[in-house]
């Protein structure tokens, strides 16, 4: 799942990433409004955490031009201000849900997975594709009754192609989409946990593959 988040405060971003992250989630955060409205415009998220209180444009004006865009996705709203007219005004602008700091990181969670069991294209906790299994909520590989478990940089890069079988994805692409803009990554990165992804399809015997593209990229295949 790759998650927006839009935070200005460093140091609640940086533990807010940390745990996502940790749980499996790809995350890019931003540190004000007009990056927000960029970001959430350009990239495809599964959901977005959008802190009302931020420079250059507030969270608010950031929610309501998204959903005149016709932009969907679902936003959580985090706030400082515990106010009852603020509650109504964000979630009278679109949001999904609001959380009021401070707040707990496990509560974060559960309203991340609530917020995403809400999506408007359900997306199973099991995806399939020919005879392999990824679980999302294990971060597993299943198939012919063997297992094989993944890291986090493996299972998000597993997600994005079960989640488009037969989609040709750069080097670049795959670098941005998976370990993000902010990264010091390099292209090589991308070939080694390509290698770590073939490796385990092949001991599990699954008749799909990750197939190079010469000068294009890779994308998963079901054998033929």
């Amino acid at each position: 799942m790759r998650l927006l988040l839009a935070e200005d405060e460093i140091a609640m971003a940086e533990a807010v990433v940390d745990i996502l992250s940790y749980h499996k989630y790809a995350v890019d955060a931003v540190a004000d409004g007009e990056e927000a409205l960029h970001y959430a415009r350009s990239g495809s998220y599964d959901g977005i955490i959008l802190d009302i209180m931020m420079p250059k444009r507030d969270g608010l004006s950031v929610l309501a031009a998204l959903r005149r865009e016709g932009v969907r996705t679902p936003v959580l709203l985090l706030t400082a201000k515990a106010e009852v007219e603020d509650r109504i005004a964000g979630l009278d602008a679109g949001a999904d849900d609001y959380l009021p700091k401070p707040f707990n990181m496990g509560e974060l969670l559960a309203r991340v997975r609530a917020m995403l069991r809400r999506r408007e294209s359900f997306i199973p906790d099991v995806l399939r594709q020919g005879s392999l299994e990824l679980d999302q909520s294990r971060a597993e590989l299943r198939c012919n009754g063997e297992v094989r478990e993944l890291s986090r940089l493996e299972y998000q890069l597993m997600e994005l192609f079960m989640r488009n079988p037969g989609i040709t994805f750069s080097a670049d692409a795959l670098l941005e989409r998976v370990w993000g803009g902010d990264s010091d990554a390099e292209v090589g990165s991308v070939w080694v946990y390509i290698s770590y992804l073939r490796k385990k399809l092949a001991s599990l015997g699954a008749d799909v593959e990750i197939r190079s593209k010469r000068s294009l990229g890779y994308s998963l295949e079901v054998k033929r």
